[in-house]
């Protein structure tokens, strides 16, 4: 396999675009990775393009905006993980010597209201099991049982990802919360929260990825130590109360711990030599539980660390440093994106005000219904 870096990467702000379609501002993000990567659309040899309820050849749409050019064109729908899924596709197209220039492309318009989801079987659906914030205070409970976290624990992530976020040009909300707001904020589904809940929004991110000869600055381009995918094991539990397949086999790593081991290994680094992390907040206490089923502490210790300030952007390891979901808003196809494009701009060191000293490794992982679960890892 060869090396393979990002050259170019965009986001557009993440918000409501009440008068524009996805592809319009997926296109947007294509044009400022080109730039980025001062590569020509000519250069780019296939597309990937992940987005969730966009429609048939939603990708398609999107090039057209920038100019068809005969390309391959491939439509990635891997719910939250989608944009993480087309990175990983484009990755290893280009690893593997098939093309020397890819684009991968996440991009998403939400539909208004709770997210309609159908990755649930009709007995599920009867049940409610789509409706996300239920499921998610389920294992909040099931969390705060196992490890003692109090909901002032949770308070302290949405209080640190909103201060991040103000530092966040892009990011949907930019105003800071304190625990007190937080704590006071409407029951969504107990004992969760409005402030414990991210935002929709819409959204699109771009990255070029290419061969170490494509490569036309090297000083800024980000190399791909690994990108991998997952899917659950019997055993597994999801959504809360499912068990994943029909007869129960003990499962030594749920998706998350085994993704994350797959990524680590193809690396060649382990949790303590990651400066920074993006993990998939959809809602406060999933960022804690993520980070220790990503192997960076033991269950049931990242409340203290969090309480410690070790999660802070001047802490041990910064944790979503771009405010999250939880600031930055929460378009499926593009959300995953959004993480990677982190941590490229931390590793490049221009992250501005929100800058971690001396970023050389970030990790990123997303969630996404089915179940899957996608990490990359950065190296600078």
């Amino acid at each position: 396999m060869r090396e393979a870096f990002i050259s170019g990467a965009a986001v557009t702000r993440w918000d409501y675009y009440e008068n524009a379609s996805c592809h319009q501002f997926g296109s947007q993000a294509v044009l400022q990775a080109l730039r980025d990567a001062e590569l020509r659309w000519q250069d780019v040899q296939a597309v990937f393009c992940g987005s969730v309820y966009q429609g048939t050849g939603s990708g398609h749409q999107a090039i057209r905006e920038v100019g068809l050019t005969g390309i391959p064109i491939v439509n990635v729908e891997n719910a939250c993980s989608s944009a993480a899924s087309a990175f990983m596709l484009a990755y290893q197209m280009v690893a593997a010597g098939v093309y020397d220039v890819a684009l991968a492309l996440g991009m998403e318009k939400m539909p208004r209201g709770p997210i309609p989801s159908t990755a649930f079987r009709d007995w599920e659906l009867s049940l409610g099991f789509n409706l996300q914030p239920g499921n998610y205070a389920l294992l909040t409970r099931k969390y705060m049982e196992k490890t003692g976290a109090t909901e002032r624990d949770f308070a302290l992530v949405s209080v640190k990802n909103r201060a991040n976020g103000v530092l966040n040009p892009n990011a949907r909300f930019r105003k800071p919360v304190n625990v007190e707001e937080v704590m006071n904020s409407r029951i969504i589904a107990e004992p969760l929260r409005l402030l414990h809940c991210c935002p929709l929004a819409d959204g699109a991110a771009a990255f070029i990825i290419c061969n170490r000869e494509k490569v036309k600055n090297a000083s800024r381009a980000v190399r791909i130590a690994s990108a991998v995918l997952t899917s659950a094991c019997y055993g597994d539990e999801y959504p809360p109360g499912d068990l994943i397949g029909s007869v129960r086999f003990p499962s030594t790593e749920n998706l998350v711990q085994l993704s994350a081991r797959k990524a680590y290994e193809a690396a060649g680094v382990g949790p303590g030599e990651i400066d920074t992390i993006q993990v998939y907040d959809t809602v406060s206490p999933g960022e804690l539980w993520d980070i220790e089923e990503l192997g960076f502490c033991r269950e049931g210790e990242a409340p203290g660390l969090l309480r410690d300030g070790a999660f802070n952007l001047s802490g041990k390891l910064p944790v979503n440093t771009d405010g999250g979901l939880l600031s930055r808003g929460h378009p499926l196809g593009a959300s995953a994106g959004g993480q990677i494009f982190e941590l490229a701009v931390q590793l490049r060191g221009e992250a501005g005000p929100r800058q971690v000293p001396n970023a050389r490794v970030g990790l990123a992982h997303s969630m996404g219904a089915g179940p899957n679960s996608a990490v990359t890892i950065l190296v600078k």
